[in-house]
Parts: C-alpha cells; structure tokens; sequence
C-alpha cells in the first residue's frame, strides 16, 4: 500500500465528479461516498463564493488522500521539549549566523517593513527563522491534498474546508496554479507558514506587481508578516520577554505567564534580572517558567533568605501575548524573543 492513494475524478458535466478506481486509507476501505460529498460540497460553496470556474474545476481535478497527513494530525502532542531542549534546537547557532547574513542580505526590504508596519527587522528575522529557517525548509504536500485528507478525516471538518475555500479565492484572486501552492501537512504556507485565512485578511502586495504570492514572493512575505503583527498590536518600543532568576521555594503556579504582576511586585518575591540585581516598575507583566525545571521547596526558613537564586524564567511583557496570537505557544513566544535579542 502506498502512502499516497489518489482519487481521480473525470468531470462528465460542469457539477458532477465521477471517480476512477477505489482507494483505501491505511485503516480500512476509503470511503469513496464521503469523498464524494466533500467534493460536492466543495464545488457548491466555491462557487456561492463566486471563485471561477476554472479554479474550482482544478482544485476538484485530483485531489489526494495522504494517510500519513492523518497520521501527523492525531500525534502532533506525542513528543513535548522541556524549555531548554527546545532553545537549544530552535535558538542555535547555526539559525543566529544565518539570520544575521539575512539581515544584511535584505537592510532595504526589512528597512521598508519597519517603516510600514513598525517591525524592526530583528523581530521579522526571528519570525522568518523560526517558521521556515530563512525560506530553507521546503514545502512538502499540495495543500490541496492535505485540505482534502483533514477534511475528510472529519476531527476539524469545517475548519479545514474553510482553509479550502480560501486557498480557492487566494488562487482565483492572484492567478496562482492551485495545485503547484505547497505547504505544511496542517495547510501552512510560505516563508512565514500562513494558512490561507490568515493570508485572505493580511496578505499584501509588497513589491507591487499587483498579486500577493507568500511562497515565491519574499517581499509579499515578509510585508504580510510584518501587517499581521501589526494589526495584533505590536509595539516596538515595549521588549518582548526578560530572563530573570526565581528564588528558591518560588510558586511554581504562579510561572505560567497568565498571572501578572507589577515588577516592583515581582521584585518584591524574589525575581532578580539576569546581572542578579532587583527590578522596578509598575508596568504588569507575566512570568514564565518549565515548571519541570523549578525544585520543591526543600530549603529550612533560615536559608532561604541567603539562597541564591537557582532557575531560570522569563518576564513577558504585552509583545509576548501578541505573539502568542500567531503561535499558542509560550516555548514559541520564548524562542522568538530569544532569536530576536540575539539578531539585533
């Protein structure tokens, strides 16, 4: 059995799909009458959308189901990283050289986006660095193929159709093949890793030849992301994490960057900046921690007091919460503040 079973379609009138064969998924006969369905489906609401015909004929021409695009969705939490595990992958030297040759391969592009959009051009390169190593990771599966799978997996049906449906209008909109537009097995595109929702609403022509292409365009790219992080409220002038110290004993609960505090109140608790020295303010920020990493209080009430302080956690400032609209992850938000310091 292949991992890749086609179904192919031959179109006997302009609303009707007959299929070729019969196919199977790793776990049993496919079920060809549910395929069916979706496409119809598809064809139906693409075309109350007014998406031309053209592309709504090539998006249904052959559609794929990809088992193992199935399989990725239901172990993508098999494996977690404890926090320093994932830095050191993510936040690596190699990632910082490259990033920095980047910087001074684009100074006029990532100068052009700053200027438009308030992104300084060490935040766009951790963003860039983070999502697709500079452009390097290469797109492996036709999103029309993983739309399709996912959809017909059933766990997330309406929401991957709807990706469908605006990877169509993106398609129609910007005279792009469908079925040459690659990206992640979850839909992500480009050198960014956009879903084609978040390109409807951000998306943007940045060199002007009048059509937004996120895959092959960098200058689209790199506008886009920086339009889309403007509008989830970036500011320039606010940091996005500091690494601090806890004190022995410190509140493990209190580490999962939804309680906040001011500094002085951080301070207050025992947190020390990265020189070991207080912090001050009264602006109201989180605090992050791998609660694996932090020891039970195991210290008599007169050390603790001496004790210096033993692990490791970051601030996060309003910029981290912004990020975390992009990713829903505070490893994530944490690596991108960390590759962000380390290319300015």
């Amino acid at each position: 059995m292949h991992s890749r079973v086609l179904v192919r379609t031959v179109l006997i009138t302009c609303f009707v799909g007959l299929f070729s064969g019969l196919a199977f998924a790793d776990t049993g006969e496919f079920d060809m009458a549910r395929w069916t369905g979706l496409m119809e489906s598809v064809r139906s609401r693409a075309a109350a959308q007014n998406i031309s015909e053209s592309v709504i004929d090539d998006t249904l021409r052959s559609p794929a189901f990809i088992p193992s695009i199935v399989k990725s969705d239901k172990n993508q939490s098999e494996f977690k990283l404890t926090l320093a595990e994932y830095l050191n992958k993510t936040v690596n030297q190699t990632r910082i050289a490259r990033g920095r040759h980047m910087r001074a391969k684009y100074p006029t592009l990532l100068s052009r986006v700053d200027k438009a959009y308030g992104l300084p051009p060490h935040v766009i390169l951790a963003f860039w660095g983070m999502e697709s190593n500079y452009g390097e990771i290469k797109s492996r599966h036709r999103l029309v193929d993983a739309f399709f799978t996912l959809m017909y997996d059933g766990r997330r049906e309406k929401f991957f159709g709807d990706q469908l449906l605006a990877l169509m209008n993106i398609a129609d909109k910007n005279s792009l093949d469908i079925n040459k537009i690659r990206g992640s097995w979850a839909g992500a595109m480009g050198h960014f890793q956009f879903i084609p929702t978040t390109l409807s609403s951000y998306g943007v022509d940045g060199d002007g030849d009048k059509r937004v292409d996120i895959i092959n365009d960098l200058p689209d790219a790199m506008f886009s992301a920086g339009y889309y992080l403007n509008q989830l409220g970036w500011n320039k002038n606010e940091r996005i994490a500091q690494r601090v110290y806890l004190p022995p004993c410190f509140d493990k609960s209190l580490a999962d960057g939804k309680t906040k505090k001011t500094l002085n109140e951080w301070a207050a608790m025992g947190i020390r900046d990265d020189s070991l020295k207080p912090l001050g303010g009264d602006m109201a920020v989180g605090l992050v921690a791998d609660a694996a990493a932090l020891s039970d209080c195991d210290y008599p009430d007169d050390a603790y007091a001496e004790a210096e302080p033993f692990a490791v956690a970051y601030l996060t400032y309003p910029n981290f919460y912004r990020i975390k609209k992009w990713n829903n992850s505070n490893w994530y938000a944490i690596a991108i503040a960390e590759l962000a310091d380390k290319l300015k």
